[in-house]
């Protein structure tokens, strides 16, 4: 695959992650484009691993406590073809195909309960055995509302009940907003899993989704957001082939700010992946005479290390160029 600019994931300079998205123990997940919100607390759980489909119709955390006795799996999903769906039919759906894959899996309890207002919860618990012959032990819940599945498991290798203290706190505060409007970290987050993921095409108009929400953001300024995810936008574009709608970004962004160096750098890796090295100087200029606007902790990336310009190595003139680049104070 070619690389298009520098990889570098700009958004952790702005102090977003996946797990700062989802703080103090409140798992809160949405989809990019859809109504509807899967929420739970879970204390003294951290986030280890985060998975989304590149249709923007799943999203999916996995979380283990501070002694690593539990661990916690949550989906929000979409069934549209099964719709309107219950939590048993969630369930059922969700448990059948694992039945035929694995024999060892024993259903040993099964329950639904509901709070005033919200939907109810099919909890099932059941135990199977692992690759290398050791029981797990599950607690699944299931929530549904219209064409959207909530599936969240905790399970571990010693035995683990509904009825366990700590799980039952987490079922307790397990519920599925249907009206919920996915906001601007909604979106970033799931554009972020994405990428992280390396699919950079699916990410791409999911960045540029949450390029229209950035004035919801209620971290840093929302100049800075803006900068850090129309890169994204950008790169993820780039990077997936589509350099035309890389450019028309970043083009677009060097207009309506212009004193921001990364828009000219990135244009400049387009005129590169494009032979236009003329541009490609031009824009390189640019960038680096604005080099001191980089958002605060982000440095000029060296254009002597970056595979766009790499290919021309054996060009003397345009070498020294990015050397010189590169020397300046």
């Amino acid at each position: 695959m070619t690389r298009f600019g520098m990889l570098f994931t700009a958004l952790a300079l702005a102090g977003f992650t996946v797990a700062q998205a989802i703080a103090d123990s409140n798992f809160k997940l949405a989809l990019p484009d859809h109504r509807g919100q899967l929420r739970w607390s879970a204390e003294g759980f951290k986030i280890i691993q985060s998975s989304a489909k590149p249709n923007g119709s799943e999203i999916g955390i996995r979380g283990r406590d501070e002694t690593g006795r539990l661990t916690i799996l949550g989906f929000l999903f979409l069934v549209p073809e099964q719709a309107p769906l219950t939590s048993a039919k969630c369930r059922d759906g969700a448990l059948q195909p694992e039945k035929k894959g694995n024999p060892t899996l024993k259903i040993i309890g099964t329950s639904e309960n509901a709070k005033p207002g919200t939907s109810p919860v099919s909890v099932v618990m059941y135990t199977v055995r692992d690759a290398s012959g050791k029981t797990l032990y599950i607690v699944r819940g299931f929530v549904a509302a219209g064409d959207m599945c909530g599936d969240l498991e905790v399970y571990g290798n010693a035995p683990v009940s509904s009825e366990d203290e700590d799980v039952k706190r987490i079922y307790a505060s397990y519920e599925l907003d249907e009206n919920y409007i996915p906001k601007f970290n909604d979106v970033l987050l799931y554009a972020q899993i994405l990428y992280n993921a390396q699919m950079y095409k699916a990410a791409a108009p999911v960045f540029e989704m949450a390029l229209t929400k950035v004035g919801e953001n209620p971290g840093p300024s929302v100049k800075t957001m803006r900068r850090v995810v129309t890169d994204q936008a950008g790169m993820s574009y780039g990077m997936s082939g589509d350099i035309a709608k890389a450019r028309a970004i970043f083009e677009k962004a060097s207009v309506d700010d212009p004193d921001y160096p990364m828009y000219y750098y990135n244009l400049a890796c387009a005129d590169a992946e494009e032979k236009n090295l003329v541009g490609a100087k031009t824009n390189l200029q640019k960038a680096f005479d604005r080099k001191a606007n980089v958002i605060p902790g982000e440095k000029m990336p060296d254009p002597t290390t970056d595979d766009s310009f790499l290919p021309y190595r054996e060009n003397k003139e345009f070498w020294a160029f990015l050397e010189g680049l590169r020397a300046k104070p």
